[in-house]
């Protein structure tokens, strides 16, 4: 689960505060796969990474929830399509509680790519859960896979392959981090739009392999060279039909000359994989465009503390003990 504390404020254990934080997603690979019942089927290799929201929720008398966002321009958001206040009356609905007020500080840029309202969805999902003892994680798996369709991974997060239409998950352990400079330009790509562009636009029928298995295969190994080939996204093409600005990120990020380069989820967030943090940080000192730029870096949640793994990927640009002994 993620982070999560508690306050009491005088309301009684059962009457507790919560604050979670919720955290964006990449994705390093998308592949579309066809459609099934209206529903784009595909194969992702997605992680979290250290961007969040940060969302308190008290409870509240009655079914009905109230929520206020700030940051990144969400306060012009209108409560009748907010998907997080749609998650927590949709919560009360299903387990018979009361509702709760929220609040959201939001820091995950809207429209790019990164799950930035199913990060919100999930979070107030886990919040509700915590605050009024609900240990249903199949039916508060349900009830995310009914809100979106990334949604019901953004309850776990970390490493994992995602496939179907998003609600099969499949978890990948390893102690691997990886290392992002994430472009977000100051225009987004509708999600809905993409994959109508997708379906408009000619395919090449030519064999490439499951990239994302490739990816993960990769990742299993700390070959980082290898991931960075392996980093691709269907709707890239589309998303470029739709805002010219998705290539101008992609171009100005691969001119760093990192392991690779991919768009996320539906854009239009562009990310480039690089070695090591300090490869990041140069290469933010130097960008000139006009994108929002962030050093991000994967993450697994602090619930999973206890199934990280030691990493085999030793940052080259950083001496190890024995070599600064030396230099002494």
């Amino acid at each position: 689960m993620f982070l999560a504390a508690f306050s009491s404020d005088g309301l009684g254990e059962s009457m507790k505060t919560v604050r979670i934080k919720s955290y964006a997603k990449i994705n390093m690979t998308l592949e579309i796969l066809g459609v099934e019942n209206g529903y784009h089927m595909l194969d992702s290799l997605v992680a979290s990474i250290d961007l969040y929201d940060s969302i308190t929720l008290k409870p509240k008398k009655g079914k009905l929830s109230s929520i206020v966002m700030r940051g990144k321009g969400s306060e012009s958001i209108p409560p009748e399509e907010n998907n997080a206040l749609k998650a927590a009356e949709a919560f009360s609905e299903k387990f018979g509680t009361d509702g709760a007020d929220i609040s959201v500080v939001k820091d995950i840029p809207i429209g790019a790519g990164l799950g930035g309202s199913s990060a919100d969805v999930s979070g107030v999902l886990r919040g509700m859960a915590q605050m009024y003892g609900i240990d249903d994680k199949e039916g508060l798996k349900k009830l995310a896979d009914s809100l979106g369709s990334d949604t019901g991974y953004m309850l776990t997060g970390g490493y994992a392959r995602m496939s179907g239409r998003g609600e099969r998950l499949t978890e990948i352990e390893t102690g691997a981090k990886l290392h992002f400079l994430l472009l977000c330009p100051n225009s987004s790509v509708s999600s809905g739009a993409c994959y109508k562009k997708y379906d408009e636009l000619p395919r090449t029928l030519e064999y490439r392999g499951s990239q994302t298995e490739n990816a993960i295969e990769a990742l299993l190994d700390f070959d980082m060279e290898g991931v960075g080939r392996c980093l691709m996204n269907d709707l890239y093409v589309p998303a470029l039909h739709l805002n010219p600005d998705v290539k101008s990120a992609y171009d100005e990020a691969k001119s760093f000359s990192p392991l690779g380069v991919t768009m996320t989820g539906s854009g239009s967030g562009v990310l480039a994989l690089f070695e090591c943090k300090e490869l990041c940080e140069w290469a933010k000192s130097r960008y000139r465009g006009k994108s929002r730029v962030y050093v991000v870096e994967t993450i697994v949640p602090d619930y999973e503390e206890k199934k990280k793994k030691p990493s085999k990927w030793r940052n080259p640009f950083v001496l190890t003990k024995e070599e600064s002994e030396l230099l002494k």
